[in-house]
């Protein structure tokens, strides 16, 4: 029996991972490295002064001060009218951050912004870009964004700038890219300690007609293309090219350069983010370029969607699917000034006529489909969660400590007034050997990766035929499923035997005198394909419940009831059908708390929950009108939720997983084929 046993734990040790884990960069080892893999917290996407919509907004922190706030350190913010006096902090620093600022502009903004020796700098519509009248500043950012973001056909040239003409963009954006690869060192650290991760990175922002097709583009290590490829260079619609350049320009040149490109906001796509592949080639250039996507930011939640008032959902009655959802399909959503709406195309969008594949659970559910028909599922997608902060305010997902991420634009007051349907964003973690580029790297590239919604639960997920029943009760549980199972964002093929699922999930363990919340429940989701390419989709309750006992109270917002610190189950599927491809990801949800804007709506003495609320609004409203505010700040902080699709003053913050693939053998599918899916997408 002892034999036995030592043969079992040398077979465990043998197939844990992270034993090894490539180096493509010099640095020193770190001290901590763990071979069942750490949870490391970070941010993907982050806009800095380098952004033209970030500068717009009297928003004047660089990439250095970024990764500064993101370490813990405190930085100055805009107020509503352009001072910068707002001080801001994160209560806990990050594992990793990378800069995205936009590729469209760089060159142009840093002439219009930093040289003031330059011509160009003196441009009217680089005047308008510096000013610090709030009108000016819309006039400026309309002509970014039609000059180069929202406007063009496929494939067409775009038309650059006249400052351009005055100055030589291209060297501005070489420079600009230099710096934002600077700072990504200069806060890297290279030594044992391993205490903070970054990324050279930037966004490639296309929106044709104001379709959001953006994409954060993730270097591995140092080695980088020579500009930040942009839409000036792909043309719009074409993010196939972007792939194009990367290839030709990263992956091929044998210098070690590695990078992957995540979409984010599938949700404000008009249906465009997630079309099928022309070919097996693009489906396989997909697969490999674009692993992950960005499954919650503070332009709203992209999972799946509810709509309340309707009772209907997009392809799912899945009634927690209404959370943070904005009313319409595009960038749009953010044209509100005054607390007036000022885009048609901002309209709210039927939930009948909401395209499919904007939810990422629908697109998982396609690429099902899209495997039967052509034998590749292009659409196999791991999930992290980031804040597309545009404040240079990496992380600052927290509900209570909430400054806005938009600048001026959506500081003090006017987060309320014209910002009140976005939220803080989310959070990226990855399951690491170590806090290093190459090991998070990887995790990312593995799907090895869960996104949250702004709080820090701890989530493990594996799936296996061997994972023993009572896994959750052993003292090596994950050492055994990284040796019998397979982790989150893999893939488990049919097998004699049906597999069993571990779930296993701690409560945000909060910072210095702030707990986090308690669990209320964990939930598989899973997605199957019929034989007949029919998608299904069902949520399963396999720990805790939703006949919970947390709520707030309504006057202070603070916790009450209780829910679980942890919870553990090893579950298999009740409807299995070895015949059938499928993908599970698990969700988790916390206990009920207060929504951002409920905390700044009693901390302005206006209460939500008050049956008096619309009088308590009408009164700040009144003081902010005699201190210059214009339009009405605080009457939303009164909707009722029962006639709102989405908004809700109390909230369940969560955590998804990234999902594992159940793999069905071809020779078990058998009846018609399904109709073209370029059909069911619309």
């Amino acid at each position: 029996m002892n034999y036995f046993r030592s043969a079992l734990w040398l077979a465990i040790l043998l197939a844990l991972p992270g034993q090894a884990l490539e180096r493509t960069e010099a640095r020193e080892d770190c001290d901590h490295h763990t071979a069942t893999r750490i949870p490391l917290f970070g941010d993907l996407h982050v806009h800095t002064s380098l952004s033209f919509d970030s500068y717009i907004s009297s928003q004047r922190n660089d990439p250095s001060a970024a990764y500064r706030f993101a370490r813990g350190e405190a930085i100055t913010l805009s107020d509503p009218d352009a001072g910068q006096t707002v001080v801001t902090q994160l209560r806990r620093p990050l594992d990793f951050t990378a800069v995205t600022d936009h590729a469209e502009f760089l060159g142009p903004i840093k002439l219009c912004t930093q040289d003031s020796d330059k011509l160009g700098y003196y441009f009217p519509y680089c005047m308008l870009t510096r000013s610090e009248w709030f009108i000016s500043q819309f006039l400026a950012l309309n002509y970014w964004q039609k000059l180069g973001v929202t406007g063009g056909t496929p494939g067409e040239d775009r038309d650059q700038s006249f400052v351009c003409t005055l100055e030589d963009c291209d060297a501005a954006h070489r420079e600009a890219w230099g710096q934002i690869q600077a700072a990504a060192e200069d806060y890297y650290d290279r030594s044992s300690d391993c205490s903070f991760t970054t990324f050279v990175g930037y966004e490639y922002t296309d929106a044709p007609n104001y379709n959001n097709l953006h994409r954060n583009v993730i270097f591995r290590n140092a080695e980088v293309t020579n500009t930040a490829i942009s839409t000036y260079d792909t043309g719009t619609r074409n993010f196939q090219g972007l792939w194009q350049r990367l290839r030709e320009q990263c992956i091929e040149t044998e210098t070690g350069c590695d990078v992957m490109a995540i979409p984010h906001n599938p949700n404000l796509s008009g249906g465009m983010m997630f079309p099928d592949p022309l070919n097996a080639e693009e489906a396989r250039e997909r697969r490999f370029f674009e692993p992950l996507v960005e499954l919650v930011q503070h332009k709203a939640a992209s999972e799946c969607r509810f709509d309340r008032l309707a009772g209907l959902g997009v392809d799912t009655e899945d009634e927690l699917c209404d959370f943070e959802q904005v009313v319409a399909d595009n960038l749009s959503m953010l044209g509100t000034v005054y607390g007036e709406v000022r885009s048609k195309e901002a309209a709210p969008v039927p939930i009948d006529e909401f395209a499919r594949r904007n939810m990422v659970r629908n697109v998982l559910k396609d690429g099902l489909v899209l495997r039967r028909d052509t034998g590749i599922n292009p659409f196999m997608l791991g999930f992290i969660g980031s804040t597309d902060t545009h404040s240079a305010t990496p992380g600052g997902a927290e509900e209570d400590n909430y400054t806005g991420h938009l600048g001026r634009r959506d500081s003090g007051y006017r987060n309320l007034q014209d910002h009140f349907f976005d939220n803080p964003g989310g959070l990226a973690v990855v399951w690491a050997e170590e806090n290093s580029r190459d090991a998070i790297f990887e995790a990312m590239r593995r799907r090895e990766t869960y996104a949250t919604s702004g709080t820090r639960p701890l989530l493990r997920f594996f799936a296996g035929s061997e994972l023993s029943a009572d896994l959750c009760a052993a003292g090596d549980m994950i050492e055994q499923a990284y040796g019998a199972g397979t982790p989150m964002g893999g893939v488990i093929d049919a097998g004699p035997t049906p597999p069993r699922f571990l779930v296993s999930a701690a409560k945000d363990a909060g910072s210095r005198g702030l707990p986090g919340t308690d669990l209320q429940r964990l939930q598989i989701i899973k997605g199957w394909v019929d034989a007949g390419g029919n998608t299904f989709e069902k949520v399963y309750e396999v720990a805790g419940s939703p006949d919970g006992r947390g709520w707030v109270n309504e006057q202070s917002c603070a916790l009450t009831g209780n829910g679980h610190a942890q919870l553990c189950t090893v579950w298999q599927d009740p409807d299995f059908d070895a015949g059938q491809d499928a993908f599970y990801y698990v969700r988790v949800l916390e206990n009920p708390s207060c929504r951002w804007s409920t905390r700044q709506c009693m901390a302005a003495g206006v209460n939500p929950f008050a049956e008096d609320c619309a009088a308590q609004a009408e009164a700040m409203n009144a003081v902010l009108s005699d201190q210059g505010a214009i339009g009405k700040v605080y009457d939303r902080c009164c909707l009722d939720p029962a006639e709102q699709p989405f908004y809700s003053p109390v909230i369940q913050e969560r955590a998804w997983s990234s999902p594992i693939w159940y793999r069905a053998h071809p020779a078990a599918w058998s009846g018609e084929k399904s109709q073209p899916s370029n059909q069911r997408q619309q």
